[in-house]
């Protein structure tokens, strides 16, 4: 679990401004320029004026972020920093590069990682953020703790960073929070919903004073408080107002507990922009966190091993760039650039298979969570019915004709999805449950802040919580098949994707299915788009798409 150590002085920011009739104009709120200029979209409302940490009278205050989890032995990865920059920048001794992600080393060693020991850094020449502006002695005091963990280059790039959060859930609450303590340079927190008593129950941002206003406005004015460096703005729009520009605006999408349809319109809008999509979501003891990067670099680095690391791939979606070496002190350190690409939420959520890995051991096969058929059971549900499954028979019958063909797609033996697992996960659906939230989305944050470092593997590209186990599991979920090639291909290039109205339209899973060498084409089994077909579904009516958002 997460623990805030250190307390904020005195001297929190105005609150934001509050909804009336008619939305008030944008106000920007009075800060030092940031490293990246940022518009911010119609409708956001900004915190009035912001307070710098120096006037607080106490410039040595530290606000640290802490996101490590343990759930049954799992560490977390503790990002360390490696400074590379991508795309050029200082160079490497002797001036040679990483081609092709021309990722390169700066002269000075100082700037290495701390191979995770806690001895002074020298920062004095590494004040410089990526625009050449100036981080005062102030704002190293105050991310000290952190800077010790990631690096001072790490820092720089998440101090630059523009994130939108969507939907202000528990889960919400706990990514926000921790991407506003780790000194992100603005956070949007997206949400037309208002704040009712059933909030109350795991959200820490949300006061019974709230009930009745909107939920982004009232969780925003508590975030500014955690770290009034950070620029945190509100939106009361609905999702599906925004057109797919909107995105353009953020380097980071972050959208939680929302229904399978509104994600994929996420998805293909975040991959038109080439912008980093994470989507997560929790039902009690179960949750899921899901990450598009479309094509992502990072640098590894290690100590040398016996065994040279070859240049070329490693999985399907993960390849080597280019390695060198160099000497600290007595020790051989070897920094692996490396490349990950992705795949689309339609397809890691709907038709693609577990890795070779898995399905060529019966042993890997077993150990794989049942949560994950029972997770792609729910969306198909809810794709086709707008809805969750009810007490009703037609819809527990539904679900687990579904659940039972999502574990045979994935060739999981079929002993492991007991009928007590499909009844236990019916019963959490659309429940919040606070140490699950905190543990998931201090996973997805602490992901986030190590993809903008890049200096550590990210999610590739599905973490299933199974809190029976307590177990977060990754899985690489891909297609196979011509399908999957030419989604890994369109990850390299991204000027390849077509160009398509931001109003998303579902795709025809005959042909996705039919592609993918997993389905006869002309078999009528594949009847309902965006979901497998196993029988009639529900007859009753059921709410909006905007009530089956859980």
């Amino acid at each position: 679990m997460e623990q805030d150590q250190d307390k904020l002085p005195a001297g929190a920011p105005a609150q934001p401004a509050t909804l009336g009739d008619q939305p008030p104009p944008v106000q920007q709120p009075v800060e030092p320029a940031q490293p990246q200029p940022f518009s911010q979209p119609a409708n956001a409302v900004a915190p009035e004026a912001s307070v710098d940490a120096s006037a607080t009278g106490n410039p040595e205050v530290t606000l640290p972020i802490q996101t490590a989890m343990a759930t049954n032995g799992m560490l977390p990865f503790v990002p360390q920093d490696m400074g590379f920059s991508v795309g050029g920048a200082p160079a490497f001794p002797g001036g040679a590069v990483f081609p092709p992600t021309n990722m390169m080393l700066p002269s000075d060693p100082m700037a290495l990682a701390l191979n995770g020991s806690n001895a002074p850094v020298s920062m004095a020449d590494q004040s410089l953020n990526q625009n050449g502006t100036t981080m005062s002695a102030d704002e190293i005091a105050l991310y000290d703790r952190q800077i010790r963990l990631w690096g001072m280059q790490a820092q720089k790039k998440i101090q630059a960073a523009n994130i939108l959060v969507i939907t202000v859930k528990a889960l919400a609450n706990e990514i926000a929070k921790n991407l506003v303590l780790a000194g992100i340079a603005s956070l949007t927190l997206l949400d037309d919903q208002l704040v009712t008593e059933a909030d109350l129950g795991a959200q820490f941002l949300l006061t019974a004073e709230d009930i009745g206003q909107n939920r982004a406005v009232a969780a925003s004015a508590q975030l500014q408080k955690l770290n009034p460096r950070v620029k945190v703005y509100s939106d009361p729009a609905g999702i599906m107002t925004k057109g797919a520009s909107y995105f353009s605006e953020f380097d980071v999408v972050v959208a939680t507990d929302l229904s399978p349809t509104t994600l994929a319109f996420i998805n293909t809008a975040t991959r038109l922009y080439n912008r980093r999509f994470y989507a997560a979501g929790s039902h009690g003891l179960y949750g899921y966190a899901f990450c598009d990067l479309i094509e992502h670099d990072y640098v590894l680095k290690r100590d040398k091993g016996n065994v040279a690391t070859a240049v070329g791939p490693e999985t399907r979606s993960r390849s080597v760039t280019d390695v060198k070496t160099q000497k600290e002190g007595d020790k051989t350190i070897e920094m692996v650039a490396k490349r990950e690409l992705y795949s689309t939420w339609d397809l890691a959520s709907e038709t693609s298979v577990l890795p070779v890995e898995y399905t060529s051991s019966k042993r890997r096969l077993k150990a794989v969570t049942p949560v994950i058929s029972c997770l792609r059971a729910l969306w198909a549900f809810q794709t086709v019915n707008g809805r969750n499954p009810s007490a009703a028979r037609q819809d527990l019958e539904f679900f687990t004709k579904t659940a039972t063909q999502c574990h045979s797609l994935l060739s999981l033996p079929t002993e492991t999805l007991r009928s007590e697992i499909l009844r236990s996960f019916l019963q959490n659906i659309g429940s919040e449950i606070a140490p699950v939230s905190a543990i998931l989305g201090g996973q997805v944050a602490q992901d986030i802040i190590n993809v903008l470092g890049q200096s550590q593997q990210p999610i590739q590209n599905m973490v299933i919580f199974d809190g029976n186990k307590m177990e977060a599991n990754m899985y690489s979920l891909h297609p196979e098949g011509p399908l999957g090639r030419a989604q890994l291909e369109l990850a390299v290039n991204p000027m390849m994707m077509p160009t398509v109205d931001p109003q998303f339209v579902p795709m025809d899973q005959q042909s996705v299915m039919a592609q993918a060498g997993l389905s006869d084409p002309s078999s009528s089994s594949m009847a309902q788009p965006g979901m497998l077909n196993v029988g009639n579904p529900p007859t009753q009516a059921g709410p909006s798409d905007g009530q089956a958002e859980t």
